[in-house]
């Protein structure tokens, strides 16, 4: 039996707990939750979950490192459970997409977020997927760096909701059937778009 390692990206905390930025630790949450595994392990600067997803060994990683020492936890738990970067996701908040994108990728660059240009500098390499759930652009003039660190607004709920159920759905198509076929069922963007 291979093993999978899924780390969402967040800070630690409860004050941070309903940020932005830790749609990662949310998506790993849920993910953990419906498949009856807790984050009852503490390893390597992660809070880990151990288990299995669709006959697949996961091992789900929450880095508490905060977010831009992020490749100290996951790196040092793929090399521990012996996870080839193949079979790593990490799961990540990304200021790019519209709120409620979901986006699966086998590979790329950081694209500015210091919790993934920690992971890529410490596994000395990009070739890992990752998936990428869009949290808007700051409005006006607002630092990316304050909004991230913001709660999602009482409007903005429901749209996150729904795209972590669809980051969810993406991660499981991911064990069962391979990257490809994750792409491209779940590769969408907003509500509503196909």
């Amino acid at each position: 039996m291979e093993t999978y390692l899924i780390a969402g990206l967040g800070n630690p905390g409860s004050e941070h707990a309903a940020n932005r930025h830790n749609v990662g630790f949310r998506c790993v949450e849920r993910l953990a939750s419906i498949h009856g595994l807790t984050f009852d392990k503490r390893q390597k600067n992660g809070r880990v979950a151990l288990g299995t997803i669709f006959d697949q060994r996961v091992v789900l990683v929450k880095p508490q490192t905060f977010m831009n020492e992020s490749g100290r936890a996951v790196v040092a738990l793929a090399r521990f459970y012996q996870v080839p970067p193949e079979q790593m996701l990490v799961i990540y908040d990304d200021l790019d997409l519209p709120l409620g994108a979901v986006r699966l990728r086998p590979e790329g660059g950081s694209g500015g977020h210091k919790g993934m240009g920690s992971i890529i500098e410490r596994l000395g390499g990009q070739n890992f997927p990752r998936l990428r759930i869009g949290i808007g652009r700051p409005p006006g003039k607002m630092e990316p760096a304050a909004y991230v660190l913001q709660e999602f607004s009482a409007g903005e709920q429901p749209v996150v909701e729904e795209a972590l159920g669809r980051a969810v759905a993406a991660i499981e198509t991911w064990l069962r059937e391979g990257i490809v076929m994750a792409m491209s069922r779940h590769n969408r963007g907003a509500l509503g778009d196909n």
